[in-house]
């Protein structure tokens, strides 16, 4: 664990977010802008982040899945329903760049917080608000979970088994999506603010964002007029690009032009496959897939997948043995790209981005409840018993 006296670093060090956001998609942007060294200060309700309880497993008064989301971060909690806690939320915005939120459309208005409020008092601010729909609009307000996200936008209606009903993707993919976009925006809201000297409000909603990710299928639609179904592990566009069976397990195949195609072919004894009219190119495969996936699997029938996947990929045609989660932390390459994060008792996932001259930090295990509020409170030389029982202590959860 780096020592507390090593003064900030990272590509984001000199920021300070105000993450008051909950559950997922807020507090995995938090995460992001904390690993690179933003002082991201995490601002709880009295009853917590609802995610502290999403569990077993639990690691003290906190979940998993809180865990999982908010490393880096120092924490408060703050009954903002109070006068007194709305007063100290714009005492810490004052010394912010940027503020995090997912409150229920309107609730900032109460507060006397409303968009033109926020742009007057604190002019350098970045607003972020990661909502479900936005405010506006047919479905202006409304409350938006992943799932019921991966529904309405349409994620679920293409994937599943072919033939079979929509499934839900076993991920939170909308959430982290949202959170992505929601840091690229906050970035770019950033680095305009050196030219204009002003921050803005940045939004990013889960309808947005799952829609966004119906690639190629939205295209796909877009000019041809059909509406895609399910297709099970195989791709709408490019063949082979499937799950297929070995000797021993499962080989997923990623084939994306004629060389790699003609390589995979060679690799298991099959090289007149890559002269066969029927496979001539990505087209002709593609109409052809089932005869394709016959002809593979017949040829790859007596391979180990293991031995398999490692000469394919090794010969240049991306591939993929299928594995359990257990398998791919123990990963040698997991571990050489430093994906797996240890601070003392705590094991996280590490930063994607990987930046050579700043990157990513790992100071702070995910705070227990209200854990720095006073450590906070003297660094704004503010007095505590100023807002009463607004400010909550860490050992008065509700």
């Amino acid at each position: 664990m780096t020592n507390p006296q090593t003064p900030p670093s990272g590509a984001l060090a000199g920021l300070r977010v105000i993450d008051a956001s909950r559950v997922l998609g807020g507090p995995y942007a938090g995460q992001i802008l904390a690993d690179h060294g933003a002082d991201v200060i995490k601002v709880e309700p009295p009853s917590g982040d609802e995610t502290r309880g999403w569990g077993p497993p639990f690691k003290g008064d906190a979940a998993s899945y809180f865990i999982g989301v908010n490393r880096n971060k120092r924490g408060m909690a703050i009954d903002l329903r109070q006068e007194a806690g709305q007063a100290l939320l714009g005492k810490l915005l004052e010394t912010a760049d940027v503020f995090i939120e997912n409150f229920k459309t309107g609730t900032l208005d109460k507060w006397g917080l409303s968009e033109d409020e926020i742009e007057r008092r604190f002019p350098r601010l970045v607003h972020c608000r990661v909502s479900g729909f936005g405010a506006d609009g047919p479905l202006g307000g409304m409350p938006g979970y992943d799932a019921a996200i991966q529904a309405s936008a349409g994620l679920m209606s293409v994937n599943g088994e072919l033939g079979g009903q929509p499934l839900r993707i076993g991920l939170p993919v909308v959430d982290m999506t949202t959170g992505l976009n929601a840091v690229i925006g906050i970035l770019m809201a950033i680095n305009e603010r050196h030219t204009s000297g002003k921050g803005q409000f940045v939004e990013t909603t889960l309808y947005d964002c799952g829609f966004s990710l119906l690639h190629p299928h939205l295209p796909n639609h877009y000019l041809s007029g059909k509406v895609p179904g399910p297709s099970g592990n195989a791709h709408p566009n490019i063949c082979p690009y499937d799950t297929f069976a070995t000797g021993t397990d499962p080989i997923f195949l990623a084939v994306g032009n004629n060389r790699q195609f003609a390589t995979l072919c060679r690799m298991i004894g099959r090289e007149d496959l890559a002269r066969d009219p029927r496979f001539a190119d990505n087209s002709d495969r593609n109409q052809n897939r089932d005869a394709l996936k016959g002809e593979l699997e017949a040829a790859m029938a007596t391979s180990d997948c293991a031995q398999l996947a490692d000469d394919l990929i090794k010969a240049g045609v991306p591939c993929g043995m299928v594995r359990s989660i257990d398998q791919v932390i123990a990963d040698p390459h997991t571990q050489h790209r430093e994906m797996v994060v240890d601070i003392d008792d705590y094991r996280g996932t590490g930063s994607p981005i990987k930046l050579s001259r700043s990157p990513a930090r790992y100071d702070r295990k995910p705070p227990s409840f209200a854990q720095h509020s006073a450590e906070v409170m003297a660094e704004l030389d503010l007095d505590p018993e100023g807002f009463g029982d607004a400010l909550i202590k860490p050992d008065a959860k509700d």
